[in-house]
């Protein structure tokens, strides 16, 4: 099977990145693969890596000076190559492969995977269902649900959760969690109940309700705690946010990583307290580390953890509620390795990698057929 897959981001690229990847890596060996992204992104460099992978710098964007020479160049690859299947990951690249297949005979088949929970009700939208979408994979039950909201509500669609690379997302040990927090961390904090997270430095990831909410404990139960927020380094109005909370000493920043699984098996338990979600890797990846997760129940987070069993639901934007969390742990520090072994528990049995490559072959194979 010849499949082009094209992605839009032309930076950082989230959870795209991580998705793509696992899908190259997964099939690379049995299929003929081709990424079309700008040379600029993280997943140009992280697929250019790879063995056996086409990586081709292409621009998606929506301005005007892309719709001559980069569309032009985005038709003669698919009319060169023969695509059985484009799997599109966004609008961006959506819109510029379906204005590049106008009029093509014997196209390729347009698989779109629906990340987020962004609007869909454009006219822009109403074409593509209409004329280049032949199915839509939706990483998440909810997102499944708004799709029936939209025009894509006649294609025809289908569920794939995010898997995860279980062998490597896995639990370590006590000894190697502590060799880790000498090694990465400041000795003053390495003793404490760490928190963690990579879903990022956005106001809407609510890492700064996290930050109130420890605020609001006795000062000797806040000295129990510390907060790894990892991704792009806060502005000044977030820094200051967090001093005037008083919890500059309590915040320790990692920046963007590369590879976030030394700085997540420090931690004790995990957060992803956002305020729109379609699905999360960094909860997942925090699971198959065996961390319980503190979550908001938005979108299709609660698809992971079940309140009091993996980690705990609490409603968004609700530091209080999180504090009184925070204030369950502390009378009972044993919880964290029961609902962190559940955790991994719940990854094994659905987070895994092969049953989302399977799952994603299948559509292929279903879409041609």
């Amino acid at each position: 099977m010849k499949i082009l897959y094209t992605n839009f981001h032309g930076r950082n690229g989230g959870g795209h990145v991580t998705y793509l990847m696992h899908l190259l890596s997964g099939l690379k060996s049995d299929h003929q693969l081709t990424l079309a992204t700008p040379g600029s992104s993280r997943l140009f460099r992280y697929a250019s890596a790879l063995k056996d992978i086409r990586v081709i710098d292409m621009s998606f964007t929506t301005r005007p000076s892309s719709w001559f020479a980069a569309r032009a160049a985005l038709r003669k690859l698919i009319m060169t190559e023969r695509f059985d299947i484009i799997h599109v990951n966004g609008s961006a690249d959506h819109k510029q492969v379906m204005l590049a297949l106008l009029g093509m005979r014997n196209r390729p088949k347009v698989i779109f995977t629906k990340h987020n929970h962004h609007e869909m009700n454009s006219f822009g939208h109403q074409l593509r269902a209409m004329l280049t979408t032949d199915q839509v994979i939706a990483v998440s039950d909810y997102v499944r649900g708004e799709l029936q909201r939209t025009p894509y509500r006649r294609t025809p669609s289908v569920t794939i959760r995010h898997g995860i690379d279980l062998s490597y997302f896995s639990p370590v040990s006590d000894q190697e969690k502590q060799a880790l927090r000498h090694k990465l961390l400041d000795h003053a904090i390495a003793d404490k109940i760490i928190i963690g997270s990579s879903a990022g430095t956005d106001y809407e990831k609510g890492w700064l309700d996290l930050v109130e909410g420890l605020s609001l404990l006795e000062p000797q139960q806040r000295a129990r705690f510390h907060l790894l927020v990892a991704g792009d380094v806060p502005n000044a109005a977030k820094i200051a946010q967090v001093q005037s909370l008083g919890m500059t000493e309590q915040v320790s920043f990692p920046g963007l990583l590369d590879d976030v699984r030394p700085y997540l098996a420090c931690c004790d338990l995990g957060y992803v307290l956002s305020y729109y979600e379609a699905l999360s890797y960094a909860c997942r990846e925090l699971m198959g580390l065996g961390l319980p997760v503190l979550i908001t129940n938005v979108g299709g987070l609660p698809e992971n953890v079940a309140h009091g069993e993996q980690g705990w639901v609490v409603p968004m934007k609700n530091p209080q509620a999180i504090a009184e969390v925070l204030k369950q742990i502390l009378d009972d520090p044993g919880c964290l390795q029961r609902l962190g072994a559940q955790a991994r528990l719940r990854a094994e049995k659905e987070f895994n990698m092969p049953d989302f490559i399977a799952s994603t072959l299948a559509v292929y194979k279903q879409v041609l057929q």
